[in-house]
């Protein structure tokens, strides 16, 4: 890495939205951009809708606006941190290469056999998970290792010749690879590997001992499948991409954001791109653990919600939750990733009444196009939006702040034909129950990050972002139990923010079964020495210097016979012996009784894998995020707002006028460029620290 990566006039994160897993068609809808100017120590953020055809156009015309806007050229961004979709669209939107599966023989329907888990227990014809490559693409070569990774049959060198046959008949467009046991033993899946690329270089290729080297098949077999059929579609993205780099002068850094919240190269992101499938969300919970630290608010709820999505993460004692299994539409992926719990609901979720009679709210999305009833491109379905318009939460005339206005008869009347005839209820009350069940499914979600952890609400604050969430943050704050909401500068583009404070990132892991005990020592430090090898290895491909390299150690560990295991960092490894191994156990035991209420320090540990993170820390800008208010008056207007059962004078606050001796109690709108926010009835509003206004609960 050079030393000076970075330090030009102007760094750029960028990443776009989409819709959410649960709800069908994955279409884009916003560019978020941010910009840090080191000129001034200003970060500025800034929308645009995004190109769903070619990404990487709206991302240069995103740049070209905030590039006229801020007053910096092309020529003057030093580092481009990009989060993208791109993968996760693909997945969602079956937009993949024409994949093939090479596994042991005997083997091939591991992928559709899966996990023997019903997720809706009570459904009498539950839909089937997918399965992504069919049972014909699904081939079987002869070999065998054993769990130990000793070979028991050797790979048949011979059959070669015919699968070379079959890759030809089924125009595979990538292959992915994943035999037996080759989490302990890579020989087989590196041979055959290496056979078929002497034949087939052009061929894209996927290893599953080098994407996902982790005990269970299952789970090991989908990633690499995921990862084989992204590479052709991920590549292209980034050939796009590096075409654009060069006009005008714009000649960046770039780096691409991976779902653990670290970047990678170019390079690394098109060999592995199943690192990016959550991407874009990771830089909000980066965001998060930034103002967790400037607003000394350790423990937060991260919320994000966009136009289709509500997205959680957990902060405590600043930390970022960083979890070693995810999935994206039913399919497993075994890499690291933040953890996060995302719905179906957002500002364009959809409104209906189903044949039963039920009010009901999401996950289905009105997405980017035709978008909510209020937009105006054709939408006909009532949305979160539309409610928030008819109940005079949102000014017709100031969406989007100003660039956009809004059709409030034409909310009323989706509203009122769709949801309130059919329920009887006025136009103003099914407005009203849309944001309230809307409030509950949010709530809840809440309540089960928290609870599933042992977690209490009222120990946290609600951190509120995206452009929908100020709407609805100060009433699920309520419903939760938390008493504290803050409000940060720039909401709806805050997870660009977030990935200013990105570093070069690679998790490693190496998984052998193995008992806790001294009598192992010499197998766990042969694997410690490995894995800190290769992470040094990684950093070397990074050209990241030694003074900005860092290397942490953890272990999953479970009880013998646990069918899951906990991640427990690896502290003091200066000298691998039997007190470090010690001191692991007890710090296992501990956290097994948080999470579980229970410990059993009589009962044998194993460790299931062990897991390194290479960091190569980039600089960190140092962004003046004490902002100066306005000098216009901080009271825009009064404005009619259904509250509780009638319409009232509600004030309407402009936020970049509010200053430090403004007092806001509810109910009351605040205003800004890409976001409203909400203060109900029962709070109170002050601008805090770093420019974030803050809302408590009055007692």
């Amino acid at each position: 890495m050079p030393a000076d990566a970075g330090r030009g006039k102007v760094i750029a994160q960028t990443w776009f939205r989409t819709t959410n897993p649960n709800c069908g068609g994955y279409r884009g809808d916003v560019y978020d951009l941010h910009m840090f100017d080191a000129r001034t120590n200003q970060v500025h953020g800034w929308k645009i809708a995004t190109t769903p055809a070619d990404p990487s156009l709206g991302l240069m015309q995103g740049l070209r606006e905030a590039s006229d806007r801020f007053d910096f050229a092309l020529a003057d961004v030093g580092l481009l941190m990009h989060g993208t979709t791109v993968a996760t669209n693909a997945v969602l939107e079956r937009k993949l290469a024409r994949g093939l599966l090479v596994t042991t023989e005997g083997f091939e329907d591991v992928l559709e056999i899966k996990r023997h888990v019903r997720r809706d227990i009570y459904g009498l014809q539950p839909e089937p998970p997918p399965t992504l490559i069919p049972r014909d693409r699904r081939l079987g070569i002869r070999e065998r290792l054993r769990a130990d990774g000793s070979v028991e049959i050797p790979l048949d060198e011979r059959a070669l010749p015919r699968l070379l046959d079959q890759i030809d008949a089924h125009k595979a467009e990538t292959v992915a690879i994943c035999l037996l046991h080759s989490y302990v033993n890579p020989i087989h899946e590196r041979r055959l590997g290496e056979l078929i690329r002497a034949e087939r270089p052009a061929l894209p290729m996927s290893l599953s001992s080098e994407i996902s080297p982790e005990i269970r098949e299952f789970e090991r077999c989908s990633t690499v499948v995921l990862n084989a059929l992204l590479v052709p579609v991920v590549k292209a993205y980034l050939d796009r991409l590096e075409s654009l780099l060069g006009i005008d002068g714009f000649q960046p850094r770039v780096l691409l954001v991976q779902s653990n919240g670290g970047v990678c190269s170019l390079a690394t992101a098109a060999a592995e791109p199943a690192r990016l499938l959550l991407s874009g969300p990771s830089g909000g919970a980066l965001a998060a653990a930034r103002l967790a630290e400037i607003l000394s608010k350790p423990n937060l709820v991260a919320a994000d919600m966009g136009g289709t999505s509500f997205d959680i993460s957990v902060l405590q004692k600043g930390r970022v939750t960083v979890v070693s299994q995810g999935e994206i539409d039913r399919l497993p992926v075994r890499l690291s990733m933040v953890e996060m719990r995302t719905i179906g609901s957002g500002g364009g979720s959809l409104a209906a009444v189903d044949a039963s009679g039920r009010l009901t709210v999401g996950p289905r999305s009105a997405g980017a196009i035709p978008g909510p009833v209020a937009y105006g491109r054709g939408g006909t379905e009532p949305t979160v939006t539309d409610a928030h318009l008819v109940l005079g939460r949102l000014d017709s005339r100031y969406f989007l702040g100003g660039r956009m206005a809004l059709d409030a008869p034409g909310a009323a009347s989706a509203i009122e034909s769709r949801v309130a005839r059919p329920l009887g209820l006025a136009t103003e009350q099914a407005a009203q129950g849309i944001l309230r069940l809307t409030n509950a499914g949010l709530g809840a979600a809440i309540r089960l990050s928290l609870f599933e952890k042992g977690l209490d609400p009222r120990d946290f604050v609600l951190l509120s972002f995206g452009g929908a969430a100020g709407l609805h943050a100060t009433e699920v704050a309520a419903e939760v139990g938390m008493d504290e909401v803050l409000f940060p500068r720039e909401p709806g583009t805050l997870s660009a923010f977030g990935l200013m404070f990105s570093d070069l990132s690679h998790h490693l892991v190496r998984s052998r079964l193995v008992r806790a005990e001294p009598e192992n020592m010499e197998i766990l430090a042969a694997s410690l020495d490995d894995l800190r090898r290769a992470a040094d290895t990684s950093l070397n491909e990074d050209h990241v210097p030694a003074d900005r390299r860092a290397i942490s150690i953890s272990a999953d560990l479970r009880y013998t016979g646990q069918a899951f295991e906990l991640s427990v960092p690896w502290e003091g490894l200066d000298t691998v012996d039997e007190r470090a191994l010690a001191r692991l156990v007890a710090a296992f035991h501990s956290a097994h009784h948080q999470r579980f209420s229970y410990a059993n320090p009589q009962d044998p540990v194993e460790i299931v894998a062990l897991r390194a993170v290479a960091t190569g820390l980039l600089p960190k800008p140092q962004p003046t995020l004490h902002y100066r208010h306005d000098l216009r008056p901080t009271d825009k207007a009064k404005r009619r707002v259904f509250v509780g059962d009638a319409w009232s004078d509600v004030p309407v606050w402009d936020r970049d006028a509010i200053g430090p001796e403004a007092l806001i109690e509810g109910p009351a709108v605040i205003e800004e460029a890409f976001a409203t926010h909400w203060i109900a009835g029962g709070w109170s509003c002050a601008l805090g620290e770093a420019g974030a206004l803050v809302a408590r609960r009055m007692r």
